[in-house]
């Protein structure tokens, strides 16, 4: 059956009429085309046309250039329905179109827009400022005292307890305090100094708030010791680290410490009831 069909294809091919032999051909062709000048030209030209055009006619519809596109004709109305990118794919273009339509800008300060304009710009300055606002008193409380911190700020104390002539010693903010219940002898006696002899001169008056209690902080001045109540020369404290004396008013009278006692910031919260800080 091969054998066959190969016998049967080459006696087609061999009776194909575009396989023509090349002398066959050239004969066609020097017959066909003459140059302009010739008389007899013409007269061939239309012996040999019918020629011609049977040789070269099968030959040119298979050999020859078509000028038509080889894209269907109807491919117009192709595109034209396509979505854009199908559309730029099937026909290629140097030619950008720009679409105003979807990009339709207005004017800067277009009435129509100008509410909106202003609308989102006082949006978003309102939340800016809320912004700062948070961040600042976020800075702020962070630098405030702790709740542990604001409650050993202030100390109350009941003196209806303390003796006339004793010293009671409290705890204010990590240090000692002193607060000392004088008798009438004790106040003559601050009062008898002379201020000018000091070596931090101060009244007494200018130390107290009533003149029967003396609320002092028990730090001496020289290098932080804490000195003992009810001791040294001159009745009132006395340091043993470095021998510094203070009298019944808090007031450096000999030793090295250069200032008096210091004197906290307290008050009298009833007759029996004693806010230090």
């Amino acid at each position: 059956m091969l054998r066959l069909a190969a016998r049967r294809l080459t006696s087609l091919s061999s009776s194909a009429p575009w396989r023509q032999p090349p002398a066959v051909a050239s004969a066609a062709i020097s017959n066909g085309f003459s140059f302009a000048g010739d008389d007899s030209a013409g007269d061939r030209r239309s012996a040999t046309f019918s020629d011609s055009d049977r040789i070269f006619s099968p030959y040119m519809s298979f050999r020859g250039f078509a000028s038509d596109s080889l894209a269907p004709k109807d491919d117009d109305s192709f595109l034209a329905h396509a979505p854009a990118t199908v559309a730029a794919i099937k026909n290629p273009t140097s030619k950008i179109v720009y679409d105003e339509y979807n990009h339709e800008r207005f004017p800067p300060g277009d009435p129509s827009k100008r509410a909106f304009a202003y609308f989102v710009l006082t949006g978003g300055r309102f939340v800016y400022a809320s912004l700062v606002r948070l961040l600042v008193l976020k800075f702020v409380l962070s630098m405030s005292a702790s709740k542990d911190v604001l409650a050993l700020a202030s100390l109350e104390v009941d003196i209806s307890s303390i003796e006339p002539g004793s010293t009671v010693t409290v705890k204010w903010r990590g240090k000692p305090v002193f607060i000392r219940r004088r008798t009438e002898d004790d106040i003559k006696l601050a009062n008898s100094v002379d201020v000018s002899s000091l070596r931090d001169p101060q009244q007494d008056s200018e130390r107290v708030k009533n003149p029967e209690w003396l609320v002092v902080i028990g730090v001496c001045t020289h290098l932080g010791c804490i000195p003992l109540p009810n001791a040294g020369d001159f009745g009132g404290w006395f340091c043993p680290c470095h021998g510094s004396h203070y009298d019944v008013s808090g007031r450096i009278r000999k030793g090295p410490a250069p200032y008096n006692l210091e004197v906290p910031t307290y008050s009298f919260m009833e007759e029996n009831k004693l806010l230090v800080g």
